[in-house]
């Protein structure tokens, strides 16, 4: 029985696996086989990503441990000892990134005279040209906040930059106090007063100023290629900002705040209100990191301390630049060095899923599989543009849980709404980070005329999926898009997902019904094809498992294959220790979080667990159980995650067709075959594989390349088409007779 495996020996701590995943990101910033520009990025990514991290998880566990909550993960940490596990942790991968970013991306960079270029190194030329931007520029903008008896600590808003300064008045300057007429309506003998009066306070002032954010971190200075932080250009000219004042003590920080939305949605019938409500609020969270600079002045860091109210595990000192998302942002500013860079290549846009093409009459004929972004995401934004514009369309139901900045698919059920046709989305408000980006569109959706649902109460919508009701010739017939990942034309350039887009019947009524049940009180008592959590993918998951277990155990192969991003969930993974040591060979692709440990000698070394971290982020979700050679395979929304099989509405959907359930196999079949990306867990850590000599194989390489081949070949078939009809025409000239029976153009019909 899988519950003899809830032991905390058996499980991972799900915080410290995501640092490990973290690691391994910031592993491909040392890798020499990827572009150096790329190498900085990823090294820019594991910052962004830990900040992210820190808002959230780490916000969640200082919450429970200030509640003084001791129960205890499925490892056996309270939130306390998880607290002080996860810093621990940090504090060495912090230590690691700056070694990466001082020894080897900064010098490589500088070989390649790409120079982040220090005040001491600069030219008269480059000095004079930073003096003139802070005077013309900066100087303006910048704001100097003073910590004094009339003017408290300023508020120091989340994730911003800043520069904490400590002063004292200039002797040399003009003094206080001097006894002078002063004339008005009556001569008074007085002190003359100054706008502020320091001299009863402490020698040593303390002042801030916030980097404003509206300029580039990067400063592009004469040269190609070289630049400076705007930071330590601000530094340089303080002195301009405190006339009067020296200036004895400067340094960077940044704090990272309790940034998770909590809306209490049984309290609040205007869930939209709520959201905005405490959108305003999540600003003032309490502060999770305090990050400084190693050089750091003591007197300045106790002022931080004190101000901020910071524990000495929370005070990340780091040897660089405080804050490194920055790196994300060089490639685009370095000009020139194409060979720094991944090669770009073209998405393949199946010819049938353009807009010179009818997409639902392709569909009707047979269902597509799409793997983004080697297969472009135009055909799922031409399905919906079709669908908006189409007369034969009589509805459209979407859900939208992320959404690009500028997204045509937002202007195109706009449109449709426009045109008189039944719209009805579904904005995820609560969907974390963007909740700001979906209030805007929901509002927007709304004014165009869309019917907008906002969520269910105490749920996430997490679940891809589109419905177009149209009316065909022979009656009314759903079109459906599912997917893996979200509607947004911006991520699906860089992460892998998968989407299928069919017209099958059962799918369809599945379809309709959970909308019924997002946007009424509908219950659906089951779904023919469809799986749904809450409750619904994990009795699913678990049913198929114990299936696999029944089959090992009348003495047949039995196989589980899963890709993920996070698999965290106890009783699955409980249960996925009980097929392996019965006898299921279980393979498994988790990008991320793997709570799972493979070295549990009841498992007969059965589980075997890869990770892939590459170009793109490895999104996708793919069950797949094969046992007495029958294959299912299926997609889903869903991680096996506590969350999303509990707390989220997620979709599953089986790949039935023929051509597209062979495809889905291959999918998972390429990724595994990985032997330059992908690393291998060992117990409880991951490893990079050993190839032992063989050939080099990258499964996203492969995907471009085959992108790259399927582009060539429409190219040539394009060719050939322009061509033919030239043929077609001078041959006809020649050969007037020329007839074609009535029985091979009936035959030919295109119906």
């Amino acid at each position: 029985m899988y519950k003899d495996f809830y032991k905390p020996e058996n499980y991972v701590n799900r915080e410290l696996s995501w640092i490990d995943f973290n690691g391994r990101v910031l592993g491909e910033a040392t890798d020499v086989s990827n572009p150096l520009l790329e190498r900085a990025n990823f090294l820019g990514i594991t910052q962004s990503n830990v900040d992210e991290f820190f808002m959230v998880r780490v916000a969640s566990l200082h919450k429970l441990a200030a509640a003084n909550v001791t129960t205890t993960d499925a490892s056996g940490l309270t939130p306390e000892e998880q607290l002080n596990a996860v810093n621990r942790k940090e504090h060495r991968m912090v230590q690691e990134r700056y070694e990466i970013y001082n020894q080897q991306i900064i010098p490589q960079l500088a070989k390649e005279q790409i120079n982040i270029l220090h005040i001491k190194d600069l030219d008269q030329k480059q000095y004079e040209f930073i003096r003139r931007y802070f005077n013309d520029e900066l100087m303006p903008v910048l704001t100097p906040m003073a910590d004094d008896s009339s003017r408290p600590f300023p508020f120091i808003s989340n994730s911003s930059l800043n520069i904490a300064i400590s002063l004292r008045r200039d002797p040399t300057a003009r003094q206080p106090g001097k006894r002078e007429t002063l004339e008005g309506d009556q001569e008074v003998n007085k002190k003359q007063n100054e706008p502020h009066d320091d001299r009863q306070e402490a020698e040593i002032k303390f002042a801030t100023v916030r980097v404003p954010e509206i300029y580039k971190r990067l400063v592009r200075l004469p040269g190609e290629n070289n630049f400076i932080l705007i930071d330590e250009l601000v530094k340089e000219f303080l002195s301009m900002l405190f006339p009067g004042y020296q200036i004895l003590a400067t340094a960077t920080y940044r704090v990272m705040r309790d940034m998770d939305l909590d809306v209490a949605e049984e309290d609040t019938s205007d869930l939209l209100r709520a959201v905005k409500h405490q959108l305003r609020e999540r600003e003032h969270g309490q502060v999770m990191r305090l990050e400084v600079e190693d050089t750091i002045d003591e007197w300045l860091e106790d002022q931080l301390i004190d101000n901020l109210h910071v524990s000495e595990r929370s005070i990340y000192r780091v040897d660089g630049p405080v804050d490194l998302t920055f790196l994300k942002k060089l490639s685009g500013m370095v000009d020139g060095h194409a060979d720094l860079r991944f090669k770009p290549f073209k998405p393949y846009l199946n010819p049938q899923l353009d807009m010179e093409h009818n997409i639902f009459k392709a569909i009707r004929q047979k269902d597509y599989l799409v793997q983004h972004p080697y297969d472009n995401f135009d055909a799922v934004v031409n399905f919906i543009h079709q669908a908006a514009t189409d007369p034969a369309v009589l509805a459209i139901k979407m859900t939208l849980y992320r959404v690009s900045g500028n997204s045509p698919i937002i202007k195109y059920l706009g449109m449709a709404a426009q045109q008189g046709k039944q719209v009805t989305v579904l904005v995820e408000v609560k969907a974390r980070f963007d909740e700001q980006n979906n209030v805007r569109w929901a509002q927007r959706l709304e004014q165009m005329g869309c019917h907008v649902i906002y969520g269910l109460v105490g749920l996430k919508t997490h679940c891809k999926v589109a419905l177009v009701i149209r009316r065909d010739e022979d009656g009314l017939r759903r079109y459906m898009h599912l997917g893996t990942g979200n509607y947004n034309d911006v991520t699906a350039h860089f992460y892998t997902d998968m989407g299928l887009f069919t017209c099958a019947h059962e799918l369809g009524v599945d379809m309709t019904n959970l909308f019924n049940m997002l946007s009424g009180f509908a219950r659906p008592p089951y779904f023919y094809q469809l799986r749904v959590s809450p409750d619904g993918i994990r009795n699913f998951i678990n049913q198929k498992i114990d299936d696999q277990i029944a089959v090992a155990k009348s003495g047949n192969p039995a196989l589980i294959r899963m890709k993920m991003n996070s698999l965290s969930d106890k009783q699955i993974i409980a249960h996925l220790y009980d097929a392996a040591a019965n006898g299921v060979k279980v393979q498994l692709l988790v990008r991320g979080i793997t709570c799972l440990r493979n070295d549990l000698p009841e498992l007969h070394n059965n589980i075997e667990v890869h990770s892939i971290v590459g170009r793109f982020l490895e999104h996708s979700r793919i069950y797949y159980f094969e046992s007495n050679g029958h294959e299912e395979i299926y997609l889903a929304s869903a991680d096996m995650m506590t969350r999303n099989l509990n707390r989220r509405v997620e979709e599953l959907y089986p790949v039935t067709q023929a051509d597209t359930k062979a495809r889905a196999i291959q999918i998972f079949d390429i990724m595994w075959r990985d032997n330059v990306k992908m690393r291998v867990l060992e117990g409880d850590h991951y490893e990079r594989l050993d190839r032992d000599g063989a050939a080099p194989f990258n499964s996203q390489e492969y995907f471009v390349q085959e992108a790259v081949r399927l582009n060539k070949q429409d190219n040539k078939q394009q060719k050939a088409r322009r061509h033919f009809p030239n043929v077609f025409e001078t041959l006809s000239k020649h050969v007037p007779s020329l007839h074609l029976k009535e029985k091979d153009d009936a035959n030919g019909k295109d119906d």
